[in-house]
């Protein structure tokens, strides 16, 4: 049996809470503007709550959890500067010789890459799933069919802000954004269990097993 977490792993949830609330703080100081800075950090407030309603009941592995504060970083970053606009995005724009500021497709890329492992972990602990084929298969199809969601609502957006929702969109007058936002998650679920399924794995095993909702 699986020793008990310990106080240090016990407090990183709070430690990734912590440093996402600061992080949305300093992004919300005169942002690009406000309802493109509502739209980009709306999934970090859906998921924050339903992580704390539900992390004593069932914990998450403190891989998944330090994934999620990367992933809200790049959303609030986002958030501030809109995605055409982050500076780091020009700077490999630059760098690279690009035509365009690529920000956003590493906003897509994170969109496959670390919800993968989210699904990953619940989809093996929940059901009677094992690590195979079809789990990979299945947890990559998640990741993609969230994407596609995400494009009906930017195409929501659009249509119900017009030109308003530019900044949201982030398409930079790219006629394939969307197949593009689409393929660069699906890279990124992909690669995320390709790289990370054995450290994943290896987390889930120490795993207090009277903390797993399956076994309660």
């Amino acid at each position: 049996m699986a020793e008990p977490a310990s106080p240090a792993r016990r407090r990183q949830p709070l430690i990734v809470l912590a440093l996402v609330a600061i992080a949305m703080a300093i992004s919300a100081i005169r942002p690009f503007d406000w309802p493109t800075w509502w739209m980009e950090v709306a999934p970090i407030l859906v998921a924050a709550p339903i992580l704390i309603a539900t992390y004593r009941r069932f914990p998450l592995t403190p891989l998944v959890y330090w994934l999620l504060l990367v992933h809200a970083l790049i959303l609030v970053v986002g958030a501030h500067w809109s995605y055409a606009e982050v500076p780091l995005g020009f700077w490999v724009k630059d760098w690279l010789g690009l035509d365009r500021n690529h920000y956003d497709r590493l906003g897509h890329f994170a969109q496959g890459f670390i919800p993968a492992l989210v699904a990953r972990e619940v989809l093996l602990r929940l059901t009677p799933l094992q690590r195979g084929g079809w789990l990979f298969f299945i947890v990559a199809s998640i990741c993609l069919a969230a994407s596609a969601c995400y494009e009906f609502i930017e195409w929501w957006a659009a249509v119900i802000g017009g030109s308003t929702a530019d900044a949201f969109l982030g398409s930079q007058g790219d006629i394939w954004d969307a197949q593009w936002d689409m393929f660069m998650c699906l890279c990124g679920a992909i690669l995320s269990q390709l790289l990370l399924r054995r450290w994943h794995d290896r987390q889930l095993a120490a795993l207090t097993p009277m903390r797993d909702a399956r076994a309660a």
